[in-house]
C-alpha cells in the first residue's frame, strides 16, 4: 500500500499600489503592453531597489494568520538564473532568512504544516506569436508571497482544500484577489509515493496549477501513475511536469535530478528587515479582521446554520457581512412591533432567501454590487418570517427589489401585492375553485388527500399568492368538509 507525500508552493500576487522595488503602478493585467515599467524594473545598471512596506506588512499579516513564526531579522537575496523575462539576470527574493516560518493551516481537522512564507519579485510575461517570442515588463517587479509547506497533504482533496481556504484567508487579509483564473495565485505541487508511512519516495513537481480543480485532478492523476510504475517493478524519476487540462493527464517537461544551483547572494542593495522596531514592529501588526475559521464556529453558535450553508456565506467576506446587517436590521424591525421571533429559524430564512434567491438572480455578480441594501433585504424576510406576505410574493418583490433597489413594503403597495387577511374574502375565492373541480372534491372526499394540495394552489393561484398558504389549507379543508358545492 502506496503512502501518497504531498506538498504545496504556492505563489500569490499581492494588492499593493506599486511593485515590489520601485513606484511603477502594481498592475500586471494591463492590456497595453509596458507601460507601468522603469529602470529599477527592467533591471538597467546603476539602479537602487526599495523594498515595498506595504508587501512586507502583507506577508507578515499572511504569517499572522497561518499561525507563523515571525522573524525577528530577515533580508532579501539575489537568486541567480536567466531567462527573457528577467532582464536583471536574477531575480530579489529571500533564501535562509524569509519573514515568517514554521506556521501552520488545519484542513477539516489535520494540521498541515507551513514551512517559510517568503517575499519575491514576479518575472515579467512572455508572449509567444509566430516565430517570435514578445516580452511585457508590466508584471515584471509586482510582490510575489511564496508559501511553502511540508510534505504532510494525504490525498487530493485536501490540497484543493488547502489551496482554497488559503484564498478566503487572503481575500479576508485584503493582501490579495487570489484570483487564479487570473494567475493572481499559481500553484505548484510536489508529490512522491512510498510504502512506508513517514519515509519519502523519489519527489515529481507539477508545475503552474491555475485553477483548484486543477490541483486536484492532477493529483489525484499523479499518484495512480507513481502507483502503477511502482506496482511494475519501475521507478519514479524526479521531474518536473505540467497538467492538460485537455487529456487531464500530467506530462513530462524536464527531468530535475539535482536542485538547481542559484547561487543565493545577500542583495547587497537592500538593508536588513527589523521586524522588532519601526517602521515594521510585528508587535503592533494588527489583523484587523476575523478570520474564517472564527467564523464558521461563531456562525454556527449564533444563527445555529447547517455547514453547508455557512461554508457558502464564509467563503465570501462580504456576504457574510451582507448576511449579518441584514439579520441585525431585520430583527430590529421585529422587536420593534412587538413581534416573537425564533432567532434559529429567522437565520435560516434569511440564509435560504440570501443563498438559493438573491444569489440566483445575481448570477456571478459579487454581492456589493447589488442595488439591494442589507437594510431592505432585512425586512422583505421580515414579512415573510411574519407570514404578511406569502413566498410567491416574497420573489417577486425580490426581483423588484433588484432591479430598482426599492423598499419592500413601497414595492407591495405599489404594485397591490399585500396579503389578504380577510377570511370571507378567502372563502370566496375557495367556494369558487371548488365549484370548478367537482371531481377533485369528491375525489378528496373518497380519501385521496393529496387532492388538498391541488385545491392549494388553485387559490394562490387566483389570488395571484396573496393568500397565506396556511390560512388557505385551513378553510378549505372545513369548507369541503361543510360539503359546499
Amino acid at each position: 500500500m502506496y503512502k501518497p507525500a504531498i506538498g504545496l508552493e504556492v505563489h500569490t500576487q499581492l494588492k499593493t499600489e506599486s511593485k515590489m522595488f520601485c513606484r511603477c503602478k502594481n498592475s500586471p493585467f494591463e492590456k497595453q503592453p509596458n507601460i507601468h515599467i522603469c529602470p529599477v524594473c527592467l533591471g538597467h545598471p546603476g539602479t537602487l531597489p526599495t523594498a515595498n512596506k506595504e508587501a512586507i506588512i502583507s506577508v507578515v499579516k499572511a504569517g499572522m494568520a497561518l499561525n507563523c513564526s515571525i522573524a525577528d531579522v530577515s533580508k532579501f537575496d539575489r537568486k541567480n538564473y536567466f531567462y527573457p523575462d528577467l532582464p536583471k539576470g536574477y531575480q530579489i527574493s529571500q533564501y535562509d532568512q524569509p519573514l515568517c516560518y514554521t506556521g501552520y493551516l488545519i484542513i477539516n481537522g489535520k494540521k498541515i504544516r507551513i514551512t517559510r512564507i517568503h517575499l519575491e519579485e514576479d518575472t515579467g510575461r512572455l508572449v509567444h506569436d509566430g516565430n517570435h517570442s514578445l516580452v511585457d515588463f508590466n508584471r515584471s517587479g509586482v510582490p510575489l508571497m511564496e508559501l511553502v509547506t511540508e510534505p504532510d497533504i494525504a490525498n487530493a482533496n485536501q490540497a484543493q482544500r488547502f489551496a482554497e481556504e488559503l484564498r478566503i484567508i487572503f481575500r479576508y487579509l485584503q493582501i490579495s484577489d487570489a484570483d487564479m483564473e487570473k494567475g493572481q495565485m499559481r500553484v505548484e505541487v510536489n508529490i512522491s509515493l512510498s510504502e512506508k508511512q513517514g519515509t519519502l519516495g523519489t519527489k515529481v513537481e507539477i508545475k503552474n496549477l491555475n485553477s483548484f480543480r486543477s490541483v486536484q485532478k492532477s493529483v489525484e492523476y499523479e499518484i495512480e501513475r507513481q502507483k502503477e510504475l511502482l506496482e511494475k517493478g519501475e521507478k519514479v524519476v524526479q521531474e518536473t511536469r505540467g497538467w492538460s487540462e485537455e487529456k487531464q493527464k500530467t506530462f513530462s517537461q524536464r527531468e530535475k535530478e539535482e536542485a538547481h544551483d542559484y547561487r543565493y547572494l545577500p542583495e547587497p542593495d537592500i538593508p536588513p528587515i527589523y521586524l522588532n522596531e519601526p517602521p515594521f514592529n510585528k508587535n503592533k501588526i494588527s489583523l484587523g479582521v476575523e478570520l474564517p475559521a472564527q467564523k464558521r464556529e461563531r456562525f454556527k453558535e449564533e444563527y445555529f446554520l447547517d455547514d453547508y450553508v455557512i461554508e457558502i456565506l464564509v467563503g465570501d467576506k462580504n456576504l457574510a457581512n451582507y448576511f449579518e446587517k441584514a439579520f441585525s436590521e431585520g430583527l430590529n424591525w421585529i422587536k420593534e412591533s412587538d413581534k416573537k421571533c425564533d432567532k434559529k429559524e429567522f437565520a435560516r430564512t434569511i440564509s435560504s432567501y440570501l443563498i438559493s434567491d438573491l444569489l440566483g438572480l445575481m448570477d456571478s455578480n459579487p454581492i456589493n454590487n447589488t442595488l439591494i441594501t442589507p437594510e431592505n433585504f432585512g425586512e422583505l424576510i421580515v414579512l415573510v418570517y411574519s407570514k404578511e406576505i406569502s413566498s410567491k410574493i416574497a420573489k417577486i418583490v425580490l426581483k423588484e427589489m433588484y432591479i430598482s433597489g426599492g423598499d419592500p413594503s413601497q414595492i407591495i403597495k405599489e404594485k397591490g401585492l399585500s396579503q389578504i387577511n380577510d377570511d370571507k374574502e378567502i372563502e370566496k375565492v375557495i367556494i369558487s375553485v371548488i365549484k370548478e373541480n367537482n371531481k377533485a372534491t369528491e375525489d378528496y372526499k373518497n380519501g385521496k388527500e393529496g387532492v388538498l394540495q391541488f385545491f392549494i394552489g388553485q387559490v394562490m393561484a387566483k389570488t395571484k399568492g396573496r393568500a397565506e398558504p396556511d390560512t388557505v389549507k385551513h378553510l378549505l379543508t372545513k369548507l369541503i368538509k361543510n360539503d359546499i358545492n
